[in-house]
C-alpha cells in the first residue's frame, strides 16, 4: 500500500531548488539523494512557476518495473528525449510505438548472434591499426578516452559502411560532442528557446545536425546510385537498405538516415566509455591487469580472435562487466509516467518526469558489498545467479534492451583481449572526473603509459 506522506528529496534551493546541482553535478546529486533519501527520491528543479520534478527510483525491484514490468506506462517522453530525438532523428534509440515496433522488425534480423559473429575480423583490423598507433605514441602516454572514442568510431562505421570511413569518421568526431552538449544543455534547460532563433547555442547545434544529416545523406544516396552495394556486401547500410518485414515494407531514405545516425552515435559512444575506463581500472590495478593478460595472451597468442574466442576470456569479460557497472555509459535513463502508479509504497503520479540511473543501482550497498571497490570476480556465473536481474542494466532491460548488446560485448571483449596480448598498460592520471552529455564521459584526461611486448 502507498505511503501517505510525501516521497523524500533534497530542499534545493528556495528558488531554483536543485537546478544548478542537477547542471553542474548530476551524478553527484542522484548518488547523494540515494544515500541521503532511500530508493525512491523527488527532486526539484528550476524557478516557482517552472519548476520540474523528477522521481527517481534507484531499488533494482524499481528500475525493473519502469523498464520491463510496467514499461507501456513508462514513455521516452521528456524533454531530453525531445531533443534527442529532433537532433538525431526518429531512429531506434528514439521512436515509440508502431514507429519502434516496425523499426524493431526490420533490424533485428541484422542483430543476430551469427550475424554480429561474422564482425570479428572488422574490430581485429581496427585493433591491429591502433596498436600501430600506440607504438608510434611519444613517450608511450595516450588518453585512453580519446583513444577509444577514435577507435570505437572508426569500428562501427567500418561496419556500417564498408569502405566507406574515413569521412563519415572526420564529421562525427568533430560534430558529434558540438550536438550532444547542444542536446543536454536545451533538454535539462527550464525554458527553451526556438530552434530557429539565431543564438549562438542553435547556429552550432543546427549546423552540427546539418553536417551529421549531410554525411549520412551523401553516403547513402551513393550507395543507391551504385545499385544498393554489391551482391555479396554484407555492411549494415547494404543490409539496412535490404531489409523488409513480413508486409515487403521497407526503411525510406530518412528512415535509413535515421538508424544510421543513430548506430554510429550509440554504437561508438557506449562501447568507447566501456573499453576507456576498463583500460583505466586495469591500469590502476595490476593485479587484475596481470589476471587478463595472462588470458589474453594464453588464448589469443600469436593470431587474430574469431568470435568463438569470446567464451574463451571469461576473465576479460568479467573486468569489463565490472567496469560498466563502475562506469555505465547510459548513467542517467529518463522516462515519463502515463498513469499513476505505486512504486516502492510510493505514489507516482500520472505525467511524472521517472529518472533510473544505472550508475547509483550499480553502486547501491544493498546489493554490492563494497560497491567502490575494482572487483571483477562480482561477475563470476554463480555470483550473477545470486543477483537481483536489475542490479546490473547497462544495456536497459525489458522491450527497449539494447539491440547491439552482443555486438558491444564481442567488440569490447575482443578489443580489450588483443591489446593487453599486445601491450603493458600503466595509469598515468589515476583520478578522473566523470560529466553527463548524452553517455557518461571523462571530464579530465585520462592518460595511461602503454609499453609494447609483456
Amino acid at each position: 500500500m502507498a505511503t501517505e506522506t510525501p516521497i523524500p528529496g533534497p530542499a534545493g534551493h528556495p528558488l531554483v531548488g536543485s537546478l544548478f546541482d542537477l547542471t553542474r553535478r548530476p551524478l553527484r546529486t542522484y548518488l547523494a539523494a540515494r544515500r541521503d533519501h532511500g530508493d525512491v527520491v523527488r527532486i526539484q528543479a528550476g524557478p516557482p512557476g517552472l519548476r520540474t520534478s523528477f522521481h527517481a527510483v534507484f531499488s533494482p525491484d524499481g528500475v525493473q518495473q519502469v523498464l520491463a514490468g510496467e514499461a507501456a506506462n513508462f514513455r521516452k517522453e521528456n524533454s531530453f528525449y525531445d531533443e534527442l530525438r529532433t537532433s538525431v532523428g526518429n531512429g531506434l534509440l528514439t521512436s515509440q510505438d508502431g514507429d519502434y515496433q516496425r523499426q524493431r522488425r526490420l533490424i533485428q534480423p541484422l542483430f543476430t548472434r551469427r550475424r554480429v559473429d561474422g564482425y570479428a575480423a572488422a574490430v581485429a583490423g581496427e585493433v591491429e591499426s591502433l596498436a600501430e598507433r600506440w607504438r608510434a605514441a611519444p613517450g608511450g602516454v595516450v588518453d585512453a578516452a580519446e583513444e577509444m572514442s577514435r577507435f570505437a568510431m572508426r569500428t562501427v562505421a567500418r561496419i556500417l559502411f564498408g569502405a566507406d570511413v574515413e569521412e563519415a569518421v572526420a564529421v562525427v568526431a568533430h560534430n558529434f560532442p558540438v550536438l550532444g552538449e547542444y542536446v543536454k544543455e536545451r533538454g535539462f534547460a527550464p525554458v527553451r528557446v526556438p530552434r530557429t532563433w539565431p543564438t549562438p547555442g542553435n547556429r552550432r547545434g543546427l549546423e552540427a545536425q546539418r553536417a551529421l544529416y549531410g554525411v549520412c545523406d551523401r553516403i547513402i544516396a551513393e550507395r543507391a546510385a551504385r545499385g544498393g552495394g554489391d551482391e555479396d556486401a554484407d555492411d549494415l547500410l547494404t543490409l539496412l537498405g535490404r531489409a523488409r518485414d513480413d508486409d515487403g515494407e521497407r526503411l525510406d531514405p530518412a528512415e535509413l538516415r535515421d538508424q544510421v545516425l543513430v548506430f554510429l552515435v550509440a554504437g561508438h559512444e557506449t562501447t568507447a566509455v566501456s573499453l576507456a575506463f576498463a583500460l583505466h581500472l586495469l591500469a590502476k590495478h595490476p593485479e587484475h591487469r596481470k589476471l587478463a593478460q595472462e588470458e589474453a595472451r594464453t588464448v589469443l597468442a600469436g593470431r587474430a580472435p574469431t568470435a568463438a574466442d569470446l567464451e574463451a576470456l571469461p576473465y576479460t569479460t568479467r573486468v569489463l562487466k565490472e567496469a560498466m557497472r563502475l562506469y555505465p555509459a547510459a548513467a542517467l535513463v529518463g522516462r515519463r509516467a502515463v498513469d499513476e502508479t505505486v512504486i516502492d509504497g510510493y505514489v507516482i503520479p500520472a505525467g511524472a518526469q521517472v529518472v533510473v540511473a544505472p550508475l547509483v543501482t550499480h553502486r547501491h550497498p544493498d546489493h554490492w558489498a563494497d560497491p567502490e571497490r575494482f572487483d571483477p570476480d562480482r561477475f563470476l556465473p554463480e555470483e550473477e545467479r545470486a543477483r537481483h536481474r536489475y542490479a546490473w542494466f547497462p544495456f536497459g532491460g525489458g522491450p527497449r534492451a539494447c539491440i547491439g548488446q552482443h555486438f558491444s560485448m564481442l567488440e569490447s571483449v575482443l578489443t580489450l583481449g588483443l591489446l593487453l596480448r599486445d601491450f603493458e598498460v600503466e595509469a598515468v592520471d589515476r583520478r578522473v572526473a566523470l560529466a553527463q552529455g548524452i553517455t557518461l564521459r571523462a571530464a579530465s584526461p585520462m592518460r595511461i603509459r602503454v609499453t609494447a611486448g609483456g
